[in-house]
């Protein structure tokens, strides 16, 4: 009986480590100031989440050479609650790093950062499948 107990228990753990957090997956970003976008492949890194760019597109959609593919564009990225997390993202356009603050409604990701004191909206990301 101590056997299955310490097996149901184990299991029981073991499925809650399983559960993803919501934001992981795949992202597609909103048009930069070049008419660009990306897909975002969010996973978990240590205790935070990160996403990387594993595809850039151009801005008639088609796949295109970037050097940021392989680059995190998030990372250090926590939940707060209520569909918030906060972290640090990359903008490839501007080629600078923000604090992020990232609101998860659905299947949408609204993305805004701020650096020294001055803000910017990183626009609405769509979850890809």
């Amino acid at each position: 009986m101590r056997k299955l107990l310490l097996g149901a228990v184990a299991l029981v753990a073991m499925a809650g480590a399983a559960l993803a957090d919501p934001l992981e997956g795949m992202w597609r970003t909103a048009a930069d100031d070049n008419g660009n976008t990306g897909l975002i492949q969010v996973v978990p890194c240590g205790a935070a989440l990160c996403g990387t760019l594993v595809k850039a597109f151009d801005g008639s959609g088609a796949e295109m050479a970037s050097p940021n593919v392989g680059r995190l564009l998030i990372w250090d990225t926590v939940p707060q609650g209520g569909g918030e997390y906060r972290g640090r993202v990359y903008s490839p356009d501007r080629n600078a790093e923000y604090n992020s603050k990232l609101v998860l409604t659905g299947d949408r990701l609204s993305v805004s950062g701020c650096r020294l004191g001055i803000c910017r909206e990183g626009g609405v990301w769509s979850r890809a499948n």
